[in-house]
């Protein structure tokens, strides 16, 4: 029985010293973390460009005003440098997997060597509730999950906050500031739009004037030319999409049709070269392998992994629509109005309305308020025919357009003097 005590005691000491061993490992922010009660897990994540860097899981409401409806988990992950260093929240529009790379680092983390809470939005990959009820996929849900990644991080990081995103994830940096303008300190928008409707109707016009007529003639004879050549590509194409179990809420010839109508937007949204462009005279190999390689029928696909961004866009972001005239001899389908809901939207929202209360939100904070703001555009991108360029006589609110510029426009690639103008804005506000 003594033994037994000994044993006992014996163990009940090596436990004590093993929690204390373990506590005593923690890096000052593993406690600090482990204090956030909205945080249910923890994990390190390997780094080439932070001393520490973690996944963590919040317990976030599915409606922020009325918590009883349930909660779901929200994937934020957290880069450190230093407790005194300013921290940039990474509003991503979309899903976080590409942050968990070791190299990543968003660019004003880099360029201001500062923290970067990086957060997953809503309804993508890790941070999808079960059952996915739509009703909760909200602008003003989003901004409440990052009001309150904001709150339970602000006390590790006490200094000058920046939120940041790119495309969706700018419209999201947008919005947070419109419903939260006093959580951050500088927010920097890129290539971010601002659109009135499901078909905001700004971009069409926009393509007929972006560049010289010269690059818009030889795209649109390259989509004349695929719409010409049908008979002979439309079977490739069915063949194409049969092998990658492509599925559609179309006939594919109408898929075939929308590839050719998404060419001209997709081709200057991601600035690939006009001179890459195949002659009319080229091999159908070769007209074909570029227009998959431009505009692929994947977009267009029933049950799309991006669905979650279409609902919000048919719901209240917004996106554009097609100019059908140039093209309405060669095409199957009478009209493209209405192509969101019809091919890309699940089939229990395909009727839902269009609420314009977010981007008047918008619209009326920019025009009375001055927030710290730098707008980041690129002067080709479609987008951009939605974007806030025509803010004009603000102190504080800065738009920065990229000549000939695409959806790829960051501050490192403004030219020199623009590039240095911001960034004496930005280290100015930090101070």
């Amino acid at each position: 029985m003594k033994n037994l005590r000994n044993c006992y005691a014996a163990f009940l000491l090596f436990a004590l010293l093993f929690v204390s061993a373990t506590a005593w490992a923690q890096t000052d922010l593993q406690q600090k973390l482990s204090q956030i009660s909205a945080i249910t897990e923890t994990r390190p994540l390997e780094s080439t460009r932070f001393s520490e860097k973690y996944i963590t899981y919040f317990t976030q409401p599915l409606d922020h005003d009325h918590p009883e409806k349930g909660s779901f988990r929200q994937r934020v992950i957290v880069s450190h440098v230093g407790f005194d260093r300013p921290t940039v929240i990474v509003t991503e529009g979309y899903g976080a997997a590409y942050a968990l790379n070791p190299k990543y680092r968003e660019e004003l983390s880099e360029l201001l060597d500062a923290n970067m809470i990086f957060v997953e939005y809503r309804y993508f990959l890790e941070s999808t509730p079960e059952p996915k009820d739509w009703q909760y996929l909200t602008a003003e849900n989003s901004a409440d999950d990052l009001h309150a990644v904001r709150n339970a991080f602000k006390s590790i990081y006490p200094g000058k906050w920046i939120a940041t995103g790119i495309s969706k994830g700018g419209q999201t940096t947008l919005l947070y500031r419109t419903f939260y303008p006093d959580d951050v300190d500088i927010s920097v928008p890129y290539v971010a739009p601002l659109c009135y409707a499901a078909e905001d109707g700004r971009h069409e016009p926009f393509l007929k004037k972006v560049s010289t007529p010269q690059d818009r003639k030889r795209i649109e004879d390259f989509q004349l030319e695929v719409l010409k050549r049908k008979a002979t590509l439309l079977p490739r194409f069915e063949k194409y999409c049969d092998e990658k179990g492509l599925k559609f809420r179309a006939p594919v010839e109408e898929i075939y049709d929308y590839c050719v109508l998404e060419y001209s937007f997709a081709l200057w949204q991601w600035g690939s070269p006009v001179n890459s462009i195949p002659a009319t005279t080229a091999p159908d190999d070769e007209i074909f392998a570029h227009l998959l390689d431009i505009s692929n029928p994947d977009y267009f696909i029933a049950d799309s992994p991006t669905a979650s961004f279409f609902v919000q866009a048919a719901r209240e972001l917004g996106y554009y629509g097609y100019d059908t005239k140039p093209f309405k001899k060669y095409l199957s389908i009478q009209s493209s109005k209405a192509y969101l809901h019809r091919l890309m939207l699940p089939e229990e929202l395909k009727d839902m309305p269009f609420d314009k209360t977010l981007s008047k939100k918008i619209t009326e904070f920019l025009k009375k308020n001055d927030p710290r703001m730098i707008f980041i555009y690129g002067q080709n991108d479609p987008w951009t025919a939605a974007g806030v360029t025509w803010l004009k006589g603000k102190k504080n609110i800065h738009v920065f357009v990229e000549p000939g510029g695409s959806h790829r426009a960051r501050i490192s690639t403004l030219p020199e003097a623009e590039k240095k103008q911001a960034m004496e804005l930005i280290n100015e506000w930090l101070k």
